[in-house]
């Protein structure tokens, strides 16, 4: 099965690449589905495997000059904590509710997604609007991005969902700049609230290694290929999939 898993992590990362979103939105129900992973388990592994996977996204973005630093740096104030407190929290329901955690977790992962699903909806119909070079590039508000990190970085390590989708979105109303800058922002600090929690995980015994090893030997080329195409590809189309396809998942693991 391994090569499945590849293939998969592959697909991921091209998407990651491309529309920077896709990671935790496709691969934890991917491996919930696909694989038989456990909901808490999955959360775990996506976290890890999306950490290493963005971070040669963010290294492209580097490269080609379409990252914020300023905008990383004012996210991760409070993103960093607030995946922490996302995965304390999953810790929390395995101590004190351990029969029920898997059912929790996947009625919680189904009903981000279907909000994720709207999200993707309003993005789609609601398209950034880019200032001019006269206008001169927006000044950042500190708490508005802070607050976002805190909020967006429960999420991420509560469901391993949001650290694409759920900060693009915002940062579309918050920030209007450049869709490539957009694009390499939200992917460098990505790296941050997603390894921190997938290491806090770890440490709790929800990861599983072996495929996170497997899921990046298809990630890394994907996510290099993805982001060199973002500033020559329409993402319109690859998002209405997206949309299908989390919609679908969200309102299954919502009945399951």
């Amino acid at each position: 099965m391994s090569w499945e898993i590849s293939l998969g992590g592959f697909v991921v990362g091209l998407l990651i690449g491309l529309t920077g979103m896709g990671g935790g939105l496709v691969m934890t129900p991917m491996m919930i589905f696909l694989f038989g992973v456990n909901p808490t388990v999955a959360v775990g592994t996506d976290l890890l495997y999306a950490s290493v996977t963005k971070l040669f996204g963010g290294w492209q973005h580097w490269r080609q000059k379409t990252v914020d630093w300023p905008v990383v740096r004012m996210l991760s104030v409070g993103s960093v904590p607030g995946a922490l407190a996302g995965a304390f929290t999953i810790m929390f329901l395995q101590g004190n509710y351990a029969a029920e955690v898997e059912g929790i977790v996947g009625k919680m992962l189904g009903f981000t997604y279907l909000v994720i699903a709207l999200v993707m909806i309003w993005r789609m119909f609601n398209k950034p609007r880019v200032r001019s070079a006269e206008e001169g590039p927006p000044v950042p508000d500190r708490r508005k991005m802070m607050f976002l990190g805190l909020f967006g970085g429960f999420i991420v390590g509560l469901t391993s969902v949001g650290s694409g989708t759920l900060f693009m979105a915002m940062l579309v109303i918050i920030y209007p700049i450049a869709v490539a800058r957009l694009v390499g922002t939200d992917i460098v600090q990505a790296v941050l609230v997603t390894g921190v929690a997938g290491i806090a995980h770890f440490a709790i015994g929800n990861v599983n290694l072996p495929m996170v090893g497997m899921l990046l030997i298809g990630s890394i080329p994907g996510i290099l290929i993805g982001s060199r195409m973002t500033v020559k590809v329409p993402a319109v189309a690859v998002q209405t999939c997206l949309f299908l396809m989390i919609f679908l998942s969200g309102f299954k693991m919502l009945l399951k």
